[in-house]
């Protein structure tokens, strides 16, 4: 969810070396929620919000609630989440100050999306974005357009998410924001391949994979090849699905990544099968039992094992299956 920076109000008077207080605790529970330490975080966000109230500082409280809620959000706590939203919304009544208000109904939208109160979401996310949009914020807009996204994607709505989508990458384009570019990359091709519609979910899972490989995120890439196989194998394309695989199987080797290993083996054989290439599934497949056999798993063992007798079977090699019968393939 992306985030905006705001600094305390300064005041004049004599409450105002209490004021450089409750910044002081602002800044310090900013920093406990961006460095991942969420429960030191909330603790000193609300001595700042207490700071706040005592010197009567309204848009300092909402600064303080939507901070409190961001750290209940990322400590996955979405019911204090939105408590602490819908506190700094109400506040926000009295203000002239409409980003502040955007930006709470930005995180109030999403904590409303995670408990699985849909409607919620998208109505507050719609109020949010018409204020961003009336701003001329596209940053603000991009990241309302992503989220109105995921709430239409949790209640089924492909089509939406996918129209605010589009809409939230074309700001991210103009924003240069390479960060939620590639995540609505994924998003996109994820939504498409919802819709069975496999051809435009690999053409967005190939840019998301461009960028991945870019940039190095090499887990990142995984994923995405899996993607990319499953889509591909879905539309028939069997050749470009095993050349997937192979890809992710050379990542996983390199990165020595046991289930992505064995999940790539099992793919590029499912793949051969299709392509009425038993033998070069078959060998996938023994490639797959020997690796279950080295790690000791005995349920993947016995996955392997299965693959290998249907295999065998569709191949008429009655020989091998027998071989297999009893999970030990030197016994004849």
């Amino acid at each position: 969810m992306t985030t905006i920076r705001f600094a305390p109000d300064k005041v004049e008077g004599a409450s105002r070396a209490v004021s450089d207080v409750g910044g002081q605790l602002l800044d310090r529970g900013i920093q406990h929620q961006q460095e991942g330490r969420y429960q030191e975080a909330i603790l000193v966000l609300q001595q700042a919000l207490d700071v706040f109230v005592q010197t009567k500082q309204p848009r300092n409280q909402v600064k303080a609630f939507y901070y409190l809620g961001l750290a209940y959000y990322s400590d996955n706590d979405y019911s204090q989440a939105q408590t602490a939203a819908q506190l700094g919304l109400e506040i926000t009544a009295t203000l002239n100050d409409q980003r502040l208000k955007a930006q709470v109904l930005s995180l109030l939208g999403n904590t409303y999306r995670h408990q699985g109160n849909y409607a919620k979401a998208l109505d507050v996310q719609q109020r949010g974005l018409k204020l961003f949009l009336r701003l001329k914020d596209r940053s603000g807009a991009m990241a309302m357009l992503n989220n109105l996204g995921l709430a239409h994607k949790a209640q089924g709505n492909h089509q939406e998410a996918i129209s605010c989508q589009k809409r939230a990458l074309t700001f991210a384009e103009s924003l240069g924001d390479g960060g939620t570019i590639a995540q609505i990359l994924k998003n996109l091709g994820n939504a498409y391949y919802s819709l069975g519609d496999y051809q435009e979910a690999i053409a967005y899972y190939e840019r998301r994979l461009t960028l991945a490989q870019s940039q190095g995120e090499q887990r990142t890439a995984l994923q995405v090849l899996r993607n990319l196989g499953n889509a591909a194998y879905s539309v028939g394309n069997y050749d470009q699905a095993i050349a997937y695989g192979q890809q992710r199987l050379a990542l996983a080797q390199n990165l020595g990544d046991f289930r992505a290993e064995e999940q790539s083996l099992g793919s590029i054989a499912v793949a051969y099968e299709a392509l009425g290439r038993a033998e070069e599934a078959i060998g996938h497949y023994e490639k797959r039992l020997q690796l279950a056999q080295q790690w000791g798993d005995r349920r993947l063992e016995q996955q392997a094992l299965s693959s290998l007798r249907t295999a065998c079977y569709a191949l008429g090699d009655y020989a091998r299956l027998m071989q297999y019968r009893n999970g030990n393939p030197s016994e004849v």
